[in-house]
């Protein structure tokens, strides 16, 4: 294969640019939120174009906590609604994602006078669960816990609570959800950046000009009109907002507040867990997490004010390293984690929604997670809210399209994501699927769902096997190079699967490496200069912003 298989592939992402009809609803932002919508719109039967300046959940939805859980805090501050709702999603994925979203147990350890009391946390659990419908609370005493989680600190140690949410890939969920949104017809085109709304005399927004900010086509522009645009940008939304608002920049009230949240990966060799552990940090008392993901160990997050974004990544900083190695070691008082235990870093900018009074501000930790939806002269923008609650949200930027859209709500389904029923029955017969073991065949269902059989054809024998000690399979590796836009190498290693993340070096040691290129090469026509670029871009890239920072 030649270098030329990656420009056509392009060409044949930005084919549905050339439309000459406006489509009904053009989105904007590539992330968890702007694919839900585009996933609700299309099963309406609308012509749906879903645009993103990065690369598909490049921002906040690629480093989130990869959490799917219900708001247990929510309930201490009496919004039992959001809570109720949280935890109705949370379950509907566990059902109808099974692979991709999993169940995973939560502890909050006890302390002799320490917050909370166990009376207190567990009469707030049997809430949690009466909301939701299941009984997953348990109450463990201490000597039987302590048995079987010997690294935590004993000291005054009461005993432990354990209750249940859910852990999932927030970078593939986007990707699952923007693929069933094209199996009903939308069309999704990443580093494709919105440069400017496109209006009428009476200022209403009828389209956008768009950018193509990919290396092939960096100078290439196209003006697209649609019925209804929407803004799904989270913590950029304040851009376009004020563009539609026909304001200044010192009139435009701001209502975003970039809160970034960021994360440390250590082997499960330095700290093995079983479940995931919440406690409150020594110092700020600030709830932290401490779990299991794809075989490692996640140490997270902060919450601390962002400065104003621009459009370049967002890295974890020094005192946020030390922040979480105190807490953590301060709980597992016999492991000494430390810098050099530390594998890689993520971290993200989430868009909370502020009253913008500066002076009276509360500490980000305690602002509302609540989603908000704004009309300005025909520009929809959404921003705030949960990853759990996706859908939620895209009903409810729905509602607010249809005062400028009809909508065919016939059409309406309750479910999330297409259910393993309707999947090809090739699979329950292909060869290849039913040698590999039962967990990686559930986990490939929930990653890839419609797209499976594609997977399995596309994949050659040695594709089979996993990734060093990884969940990941190089099949999947191949499939992505091949169906999933990929541009450059980060978002290979990054978002499509998250071997960057969890591998030493990025997954730049010379086994993997090579395996990669050649897969690249394959796959996009990558030649050796092209690969050589490609590498040395992300190498600098994930020593910047997802390894540890300069001290």
């Amino acid at each position: 294969m030649n270098r030329a298989n990656q420009y056509q592939q392009r060409q044949q992402a930005l084919a549905p640019l050339s439309r000459s009809e406006p489509w009904d609803m053009l989105i904007i932002g590539g992330g968890i939120t702007g694919a839900g919508i585009a996933r609700e719109a299309a099963r309406r039967g609308l012509a749906v174009l879903l645009i993103e300046q990065k690369d598909f959940a490049w921002g906040t939805s690629s480093r989130s906590s990869k959490m799917v859980h219900g708001g247990l805090r929510y309930i201490a501050s009496g919004d039992f609604k959001t809570t109720l709702h949280s935890v109705r999603e949370r379950e509907r994925m566990l059902n109808e994602a099974s692979g991709l979203v999993n169940e995973m147990h939560y502890v909050m350890p006890h302390y002799k006078g320490k917050f909370p009391p166990p009376w207190i946390f567990n009469n707030l659990l049997r809430v949690y669960d009466k909301l939701a419908g299941k009984h997953y609370f348990k109450y463990f005493e201490k000597d039987a816990f302590l048995s079987l989680n010997p690294h935590i600190k004993q000291d005054k140690f009461l005993g432990a609570s354990q209750f249940s949410d859910a852990v999932t890939d927030d970078s593939r969920l986007v990707m699952r959800v923007l693929d069933e949104a094209i199996h009903d017809g939308a069309h999704a085109i990443n580093y494709l950046k919105a440069e400017s709304l496109i209006t009428t005399e009476q200022g209403l927004v009828v389209g956008a000009t768009l950018k193509d900010t990919s290396p092939q086509h960096s100078t290439h522009t196209h003006d697209v009109q649609a019925k209804v645009v929407v803004s799904a940008t989270g913590a950029w939304a304040d851009t376009l907002r004020m563009q539609a608002s026909q304001q200044t920049e010192q009139t435009f009230h701001k209502q975003i507040r970039p809160s970034r949240g960021s994360h440390l990966v250590v082997s499960q060799e330095r700290l093995p867990l079983n479940q995931a552990y919440t406690f409150l940090h020594p110092v700020d008392k600030r709830a932290i997490f401490v779990f299991p993901w794809e075989n490692r160990t996640v140490l997270g997050t902060t919450d601390l004010d962002h400065p104003p974004l621009d459009d370049t990544e967002v890295g974890i900083t020094n005192a946020e390293v030390d922040y979480l190695l105190t807490a953590t070691n301060d709980l597992f008082d016999d492991v000494d984690i430390s810098r050099k235990d530390v594998i890689s870093s993520w971290a993200g900018v989430r868009p909370l929604i502020s009253d913008g009074n500066d002076g009276k501000r509360v500490s980000p930790s305690k602002e509302k997670r609540d989603h908000s939806v704004w009309l300005d002269n025909n520009l929809v923008t959404v921003s705030g809210g949960k990853l759990t609650t996706f859908r939620l949200i895209a009903l409810d930027v729905l509602k607010v399209c249809q005062k400028v859209l009809e909508l065919d709500e016939s059409a309406t389904q309750d479910n999330v994501l297409y259910s393993s029923q309707v999947f090809s029955k090739q699979t329950s017969t292909n060869p290849k699927f039913t040698a590999l073991p039962l967990p990686l065949q559930q986990r490939l269902k929930g990653f890839y769902g419609l797209q499976l059989d594609t997977l399995l054809e596309l994949a050659h024998d040695d594709d089979l096997a996993y990734v060093t000690d990884s969940n990941t399979i190089w099949a999947e590796i191949r499939f992505a190079a091949r169906y999933e836009q990929v541009i450059h190498l980060d978002d290979l290693l990054l978002r499509r699967t998250r071997l960057g993340l969890i591998l030493p070096n990025g997954a730049m040691t010379p086994l993997i490496s090579q395996r990669v290129k050649q897969i690249c090469q394959q796959e996009l026509g990558w030649d050796e200069q092209k690969w050589q670029q490609e590498a040395d871009r992300y190498q600098a890239l994930w020593q910047r912003y997802y390894y540890l920072p300069v001290a």
